[in-house]
């Protein structure tokens, strides 16, 4: 081994530690808060570590258990049963290996920014709601706006001292919130870069409880992880195939999207990371095939662990693996440490993710690009706290479709009159949609009109429009008028596009160009 390679496995080793320290909390967490045994988001990990991580088409990107993922998990066992969540990933697997055979890894990056931040603005919204709870050492109450409503009276009661709840896990997920937020605000960066915030939360929680005696609940494993794995059960398909091939696509979906997005984020911090999409697809597809086999929770690329790896120096998939592997011997040897966290710790830290998805300057810096945008933005987010994911998720997508097509529709006539000429500056699309309107304004002016008619801008020009041009051109010729047609950079185009669709040669003889 050259001392290059050496030292580029050395510094593998090293973050795939930090990355570690900062997913063994997250998987037991995202598993209590989709419902499941905490086993099961460890499973999850060590998949996406060693499994994925081997097959990637984004080496640096670190796979595991995902808080976005948690809200639908939660509503397919709310709804279907656990049963039925291992044959749902199953076939959510089985499609993104199918997205990626079929190259469509492209496709699933073409979606609205407003659309994301809205579906993660959502999500943020049901996670920290429902968290809350837990970290009351309660169970959440069913649908995400029941959650978010009660949280006024429980802070109220909180007030005025008339609470039942557990203070004192209350307690430590406030003081594990606290260590998190300061943890990021210390000025030194040696030492606050060395040391995950979530590691230090949970270390110092778990202590204070122990040493304390405190009376709240406890992570609940068992001693051996093997006794965790629930295996595939093909019984319920008679009866429950629609229900598991639908939902099976929408995980799917979501959780490809989520994946190539985080793969993306991960390409610009890291530009030596090249991400081959289809590939990262199957590798996806594999390890959710493996998740539904051994019932554990769907995996996605996740931008939080996968931004600490770059962080911490990773250099290649190395890093991924080896943290699966550290999971996979801690969980096998140390499961009693484990047993001591409280679930007040992991429950709060999940309300710190769901707040942080629940992006404030995002949803403002898309605002102040477009009032349309955040419209989509809020609906999206909206819908999903109201009805569920899917339908705040195609809300969304609706919207942007509705946004473009109306965009792509419009046609914007600026009038400018200059001596004795007029000037028609024509931005937007020129459809047969409005080709009443940009008639009534050639048709009206006088037609020995010195006319500048300025197309260079339009995104768009079909057949009717080139027609009505090409028509109101010969007739201001024919009555001493004259038109000069600007047809911009696209001249050839234009030009190609009149002689196929109209069979009329738009040339010097017709046409004055603009310089």
């Amino acid at each position: 081994m050259s001392e290059g390679n050496g030292k580029a496995i050395q510094k593998d080793l090293l973050s795939s530690l930090v990355v570690f320290l900062v997913a063994l909390p997250l998987c037991m967490g995202i598993a209590i808060a989709s419902g499941v045994h905490p086993a099961a988001g460890l499973i999850t990990g060590i998949i996406g570590g060693i499994v994925v991580g081997s097959l990637s088409g984004s080496p640096l990107q670190v796979s595991g258990p995902a808080a976005g993922l948690a809200v639908i998990i939660w509503e397919i066992i709310s709804k279907h049963g656990l049963p039925a969540l291992g044959a749902i990933i199953v076939v959510a697997g089985i499609t993104q290996i199918a997205f990626g055979a079929l190259k469509l890894g492209r496709i699933f990056r073409a979606v609205s920014p407003a659309v994301v931040q809205g579906m993660l603005s959502g999500i943020g919204v049901l996670i920290f709601a429902s968290q809350f709870h837990v970290m009351l050492d309660d169970k959440p109450l069913g649908s995400g706006i029941d959650n978010l409503m009660a949280i006024p009276k429980i802070l109220a009661d909180v007030i005025t001292m008339n609470h039942d709840f557990n203070h004192l896990a209350a307690l430590i997920g406030l003081i594990t919130i606290a260590i998190v937020v300061l943890w990021d605000k210390l000025p030194f960066d040696k030492i606050r870069n060395a040391v995950p915030p979530t590691l230090l939360a949970v270390l110092a929680t778990t202590v204070l409880a122990a040493v304390m005696g405190l009376d709240v609940k406890r992570v609940e494993l068992p001693n051996n992880i093997t006794d965790a794995i629930k295996w595939l059960d093909l019984s319920i398909l008679p009866t429950m195939g629609w229900t598991i091939l639908t939902q099976g696509m929408i995980v799917a979906f979501i959780a490809s999207a989520e994946t190539l997005l985080s793969a993306n984020a991960i390409d610009r911090m890291a530009p030596e990371n090249k991400a081959k999409y289809d590939k990262e697809l199957v590798a996806q597809g594999v390890g959710n095939t493996l998740c539904g086999i051994v019932g554990a929770l769907p995996l996605t690329g996740v931008i939080v662990r996968s931004s600490v790896n770059v962080k911490a120096g990773a250099k290649s998939r190395f890093s991924a693996i080896f943290h699966g592997v550290w999971l996979l011997l801690f969980v096998a040897a140390f499961p009693f440490a484990l047993k001591m966290i409280p679930t007040a710790v992991l429950a709060a830290l999940l309300v710190y993710t769901g707040w942080k998805l629940l992006d404030i300057k995002a949803i403002k810096a898309i605002g102040k690009q477009s009032r349309t945008e955040l419209l989509i933005l809020l609906a999206t987010m909206v819908t999903i706290v109201c009805v569920d994911l899917l339908t705040g998720v195609l809300t969304g997508v609706v919207l942007s479709v509705a946004k473009l097509v109306y965009a792509m529709c419009r046609l914007h006539i600026n009038k400018v009159v200059s001596d004795n000429q007029v000037i028609l500056e024509l931005r937007g699309a020129a459809t047969f949609l409005n080709l009443p309107q940009l008639a009534e304004e050639i048709e009206k002016l006088p037609h020995d009109t010195d006319l500048h008619l300025d197309v260079s801008n339009l995104l768009y020009i079909d057949h009717a429009c080139l027609e009505l041009i090409k028509t109101q051109e010969k007739q201001f010729k024919n009555k001493s008028g004259d038109i000069t047609i600007d047809w911009g950079p696209d001249q050839a185009k234009f030009k190609k596009s009149v002689s196929r669709m109209t069979e009329v040669e738009v040339g010097a003889e017709t046409t004055s160009v603009a310089a």
